[in-house]
């Protein structure tokens, strides 16, 4: 008799679920779904999901997020970041990719795309001297002609 078919191992996604909170630094790699809370620091070659559940404040750099949740934090990801319509993100993003959907909130500045040379730009400088005005003209003297009476 065969051996009853086992699921697919989810050996690449971690997940901590609602009940976890973690103080410090989170590494992991391949895939985490965050369900809880962390504060502090997240740091991968992977991708990070955030779910609606989570709050997390922490400096978070990694290849992809997701965010479902709350994050308090600069977000950093070498490849693309998105913000569902659930989501709520204080803090600069920084990506080669950024996606928002309408309803979510995100209170930051964002840095998109790499761009492929930086282009210093040129500046002319003001001239010195002013140029030289125009001498004023002389009254003119004109007569009066009219009746009287």
């Amino acid at each position: 008799m065969a051996p009853p078919a086992r699921p697919a191992p989810t050996a690449n996604r971690n997940i901590l679920s609602s009940d976890v909170e973690i103080k410090g630094t989170v590494k992991f790699s391949n895939d985490l779904v965050v369900d809880g809370k962390i504060d502090g620091e997240i740091t991968s070659d992977g991708n990070l999901t955030v779910g609606e559940n989570a709050r997390i404040k922490a400096e978070i750099r990694t290849a992809s997020i997701i965010v479902y949740g709350k994050v308090q934090g600069n977000l950093t990801a070498t490849d693309r970041v998105e913000l569902k319509s659930s989501a709520e993100v204080v803090g600069d993003i920084k990506a080669k990719t950024l996606a928002i959907e309408a309803g979510a909130i995100f209170v930051g500045k964002s840095t998109v795309g790499t761009p492929v040379s930086t282009v210093q730009p040129t500046i002319t400088p003001a001239p010195t001297t002013q140029p030289a005005k125009p001498a004023p003209e002389a009254p003119k003297q004109g007569t009066l002609s009219g009746t009287i009476s």
